[in-house]
């Protein structure tokens, strides 16, 4: 699968690649992860503009609070969710 986006959207992308099926993080975490700590922010507008869902699993990614956040993919939060149930993690 060729990827197109900027370069921070694809180095965002590539490390919800690496998320293991039944985990989630947070935005920032993934923030952390990819070296950018003060960058939760621009991880979930990267995360937003996902057109690949679910094969990069963006509804992996989570709020800190715990709450689920946003779903690029077709239907939204509702698939977010069932996706995660599928994967067992119920929130």
């Amino acid at each position: 699968m060729i990827l197109k986006g900027t370069k921070f959207q694809l180095k965002v992308w590539k490390y919800l690649r690496t998320i293991p099926k039944g985990q989630v993080r947070t935005y920032s975490q993934v923030a952390n992860a990819i070296k950018k700590p003060k960058a939760a922010r621009a991880v979930a507008n990267a995360i937003g503009k996902n057109p690949y869902a679910p094969k990069i699993p963006c509804h992996r990614v989570i709020r800190s609070d715990g709450s689920l956040g946003g779903y690029s993919g077709k239907g939204g939060v509702n698939t977010k969710r069932k996706l995660l149930k599928l994967e067992g993690i119920l929130l």
